[in-house]
């Protein structure tokens, strides 16, 4: 008998979950089918109706990373209801922030994120759903530069989408920094390094 909609949908979230804390604790070199079953005290013969390969489950890794990165509190949309940050250069500021590892949770979804690139280097298909990730966080990047540029606040010799790449590449180079030297690059220094940044930036 095929089970109802709903029991398939609760029981896709509860493999979800179960591969979200298997990637937390181990990574993705210990993400397995073996290890997600044994997360959710369930026969890998289960897993394979969701995921036929380990493949599958790498790529529905990535897919639940993404979403939970994108699901997240922002600075640039405050989950309290607050308004964002002006638009403009301190909403671009706002944005970076929100990449860098500041606290805890942060951190630890950098570390996966970093540990995902090279499964997803290694599979041509999943490095160009990551490249799109990444170009769809630079055209939000863009955005805001463009607005920066617009009210006066960053040079405007160089294009949004040129300011915005180079903006993009300093804070994930940051990222990799902090998550290996945590010590030397606490959240104040952190913010330091970004402010500097954006100053050589603007006008």
């Amino acid at each position: 008998m095929t089970p109802a909609r709903g029991d398939h949908d609760a029981r896709r979230q509860e493999v979800s979950e179960a591969v979200w804390r298997v990637l937390s604790a181990r990574g993705f070199e210990g993400l397995t089918l073996r290890a997600v079953a044994a997360e959710m005290g369930a026969s890998t013969g289960l897993l394979t109706h969701y995921f036929p390969n380990k493949r599958a489950l790498v790529a529905h890794a990535l897919e639940e990373l993404d979403r939970r990165s994108l699901a997240r509190p922002r600075r640039t949309a405050p989950a309290d209801g607050s308004p964002p940050p002006p638009a403009g250069l301190p909403r671009l500021r706002a944005a970076l922030l929100d990449i860098l590892p500041l606290d805890a949770p942060a951190t630890a979804g950098n570390r996966i994120w970093v540990g995902s690139w090279d499964v997803a280097l290694a599979d041509p298909e999943l490095a160009a759903a990551h490249a799109a990730r990444y170009a769809r966080s630079r055209d939000v990047l863009t955005e805001h530069v463009a607005e920066a540029q617009r009210l006066g606040e960053l040079l405007d010799g160089v294009s949004a989408a040129q300011l915005a790449a180079g903006a993009q590449a300093f804070v994930l180079g940051l990222v990799v920094q902090v998550l290996f030297a945590p010590a030397e690059f606490p959240p104040a220094r952190q913010e330091e390094l970004l402010d500097a940044y954006l100053a050589g930036l603007q006008v």
